[in-house]
């Protein structure tokens, strides 16, 4: 079966994508519509928690949202971050993020290369002691936690933000031959949306390891998962179907 119009659950990506090559390539249509936006807790939702945030030395951020939301909050319930509190960022790039917010210092500011292993590697030795506090949403995966625990690291984590889902009732998913999927969230909105949804000839992609077992326990065959050794990316996953297929 011909693959002709694909659905990715993503923002439209900048120039110079490489979606425009796979059109031009193969013919094929792509439409990007996200199916679910990320929402900061109202401190309502965050006090029942029962988090205390000066009760932590160092807070962990994985995404630019969740320090936005963290920042927000602080401010709504009046919690005046001490000098001394670290931040550990798993990418560069969130961590300069948190400039928005304080001045970046590179002795209490600290990053990984995007793994959570990177992050124990950042804490090592010198930092073991500290409390940390790791700041989630409510779509985060455990494996950050997880290595957490396993090297004896005192922390709780606390949600920031939660994923809401979007309306996508005006999509007319059967007009589609593949889906992209990204997000446990993605899966949640797909069904909150059209609860009779029945995946028919309609062929799915995951991108993540999150995402699989959310498609899995909602029936959702899986065509292709990236990423792979050979795929890094979603578009580099389909260019490749597609080249198969022809």
């Amino acid at each position: 079966m011909t693959v002709r119009t694909i659905l990715i659950s993503q923002q439209p990506p900048k120039a110079n994508s490489p979606y425009a090559e796979i059109t031009a390539k193969y013919g094929v249509e792509f439409d990007f519509v996200p199916f679910f936006s990320i929402e900061p807790l109202s401190s309502r939702e965050f006090r029942g928690q029962r988090i205390n945030i000066l009760d932590h030395t160092a807070i962990v951020f994985s995404a630019r949202s969740t320090i936005d939301a963290f920042f927000q909050l602080c401010n709504e319930l009046r919690v005046k971050i001490p000098e001394t509190m670290k931040y550990f960022c798993t990418t560069e790039a969130v961590a300069m993020y948190l400039q928005k917010h304080i001045v970046y210092r590179k002795r209490k500011i600290f990053f990984g290369d995007g793994t959570p292993a990177s992050l124990i590697t950042q804490i090592g030795a010198k930092h073991k002691g500290e409390k940390f506090l790791i700041a989630t949403s409510d779509s985060t995966n455990n494996d950050i936690t997880g290595l957490f625990e396993k090297n004896g690291l005192d922390f709780k984590s606390a949600m920031f933000v939660k994923s809401v889902s979007r309306d996508l009732k005006s999509l007319s998913l059967g007009n589609y031959d593949m889906i992209v999927l990204y997000n446990p969230s993605d899966v949640k909105s797909l069904y909150e949306n059209f609860p009779d949804f029945e995946q028919g000839n309609i062929r799915f992609v995951s991108y993540g390891k999150s995402v699989v077992k959310a498609m899995n326990d909602a029936g959702l065959k899986i065509e292709i998962s990236a990423p792979t050794a050979t795929a890094p990316s979603v578009a580099k996953a389909i260019e490749l179907y597609l080249e198969k297929a022809e």
